[in-house]
């Protein structure tokens, strides 16, 4: 046992952990996939899966990371899946191949670009602002989106029915999608752990102090919003393929709140914590929806939101300080690799 935990207490181990747990997740269901054993709702539920924590670390960037309040999140992946699910419809129409990985590609580079550029767009006025007035302005942004979008001519987006979008085998789509979450948390890490990362980061602490010692703050800010929301199109994309018809009602401030306690929960500028929560809480959405059904379909949200309470309360309740201390992974750790001093070694 603790030959195992010091081979997980290597620095190289320890910084890519996270790569090697998503790329093991990916094979066994990829193998459990081919081979039949999985069924459609599990492959669904990690599509899903795999686009919240897409968003999820995204979005860490901005909030955990630069300290920036944003809840337009949902507004680029709502751009991203309608342009670039468009895209993806009218190349899957000429070529007839609806699982064709290169549309697929194409279609979240394309879904990506745009929402990049809407995010520099809205970030050159908005990121003047601080706290809940940012806040506002991104919360605003969403739902013009979301609400242009749906009242453009039936035409080009479907208006309130929705765009139809191409569907991609199942078999294959969470595999892809997890390489995407692989792409964002590789860029995300690099970035942080980079010079810029320390300077964004400094930022985050100390916004004045940073500025005084030379850092360019709208470079910076710019940079990251833009890279966030280049990731949230992608996901956006993904979600097109998940579903048969993209609809605006999706993309509303709910949604985008719901990335947003991702984040939190998982841990302010935590990436793991973030693909944690991400998971967990797209699970717990997805089961309860499994479960209440029919007229128990009310409480669905009830029971949603005491789970999330319930969360928070134990993550910064006072009194459970200790026994957060006491009982956790990285103490579980400790005491595995901890070897018994010779008054503990019973004596023959």
């Amino acid at each position: 046992m603790n030959r195992i935990v010091s081979f997980f207490k290597k620095p190289f181990l320890r910084n890519y952990a996270n790569y090697m747990v998503i790329v093991l997740v990916a094979l066994v269901f990829a193998v459990l996939s081919l081979t039949g054993s999985l069924k459609m709702g599990t492959q669904f539920l990690l599509e899903q899966i795999a686009i919240a924590a897409l968003l999820a670390v995204s979005l860490s960037m901005v909030v955990g990371f630069l300290g920036e309040l944003s809840l337009g999140h949902a507004g680029f992946m709502c751009a991203g899946a309608y342009l670039g699910g468009k895209l993806a419809a009218a190349m899957t129409a000429s070529s007839g191949d609806q699982s064709s990985i290169v549309t697929l590609l194409v279609a979240c580079l394309a879904g990506g670009c745009i929402a990049a550029a809407l995010g520099f767009v809205i970030g050159l006025p908005a990121l003047r602002l601080r706290g809940d007035y940012l806040a506002i302005v991104t919360l605003a942004f969403g739902e013009i989106v979301r609400n242009v979008v749906m009242n453009l001519p039936m035409d080009w987006f479907g208006g309130t029915l929705g765009l139809e979008t191409p569907r991609f085998d199942r078999k294959y789509l969470f595999v892809l999608a997890l390489v995407m979450v692989l792409l964002c948390l590789a860029v995300t890490q690099n970035l942080i752990r980079s010079k810029h990362g320390r300077a964004i980061i400094s930022i985050k602490d100390n916004e004045i102090a940073a500025r005084a010692m030379g850092i360019d703050i709208t470079k910076y800010k710019l940079f990251v919003f833009t890279v966030s929301a280049f990731f949230a199109g992608v996901a956006g994309v993904l979600y097109s393929y998940t579903v048969s018809r993209v609809q605006s009602a999706t993309f509303d401030y709910n949604y985008s709140i719901e990335i947003l306690v991702m984040v939190v929960l998982g841990g302010m500028g935590s990436i793991n914590g973030s693909l944690i929560a991400a998971a967990l809480i797209t699970f717990i959405n997805t089961k309860l929806q499994t479960v209440l059904t029919g007229n128990l379909a009310v409480l669905q949200n009830v029971f949603y939101a005491l789970i999330l309470i319930t969360i928070v309360i134990y993550k910064n309740a006072p009194g459970l300080k200790g026994f957060r201390e006491k009982y956790n992974l990285k103490n579980l750790m400790a005491k595995l690799s901890k070897k018994p001093s010779e008054e503990e070694v019973p004596h023959e």
